[in-house]
């Protein structure tokens, strides 16, 4: 068994490589963060109402947009080739140490993708209770996965 957690380090696969994928999840991430708490709030209660919905589904489409053509395909790229620099197989995900909090990072983030996408179709079709809930829970649980990559690891 390949011991994973021993052989890693955050420039592998070159400094470049951990500085985009790091640049990467903050525009995502920090982006998700901006927009939801800072940007829309202050906009709505500025703007008339529909001037307000107008905004937001406009900054939401902008955003989407950064989020598929930039701050997404970036970080799993990067990620994608600091695991293969490092040897990371499917088995060795479940190792204890990188290979397991990349695993776990993966699986939430595999929860955060769909509630972000869902954000758009539900406020799209009218539903804003869901779109708010989808709202929440998508930049809590990319900030997760953020912590799961800055977690110090396991001894």
């Amino acid at each position: 068994m390949v011991e994973v957690s021993e052989q890693w380090t955050p420039s592998a696969g070159g400094p470049w490589c951990a500085s985009f994928h790091v640049t990467g999840a903050v525009v995502w991430v920090g982006g998700q963060l901006v927009l939801s708490r800072v940007v829309l709030p202050v906009a709505r209660r500025m703007l008339a109402a529909d001037a307000g919905d107008t905004f937001a589904a406009g900054a939401g489409r902008r955003f989407g947009l950064l989020t598929r053509v930039v701050s997404l395909p970036l970080p799993l790229g990067t990620g994608w080739a600091m695991a293969w620099h490092n040897g990371v197989t499917r088995a060795s995900r479940t190792d204890p140490g990188y290979g397991r909090a990349l695993a776990t990072k993966l699986e939430l983030f595999a929860l955060v993708m769909p509630a972000a996408a869902g954000h758009g179709v539900a406020y799209a079709k009218g539903r804003p209770a869901l779109a708010r809930a989808l709202a929440v829970g998508s930049p809590a649980g990319s900030l997760g996965v953020v912590l799961l990559a800055t977690a110090p690891s396991a001894p």
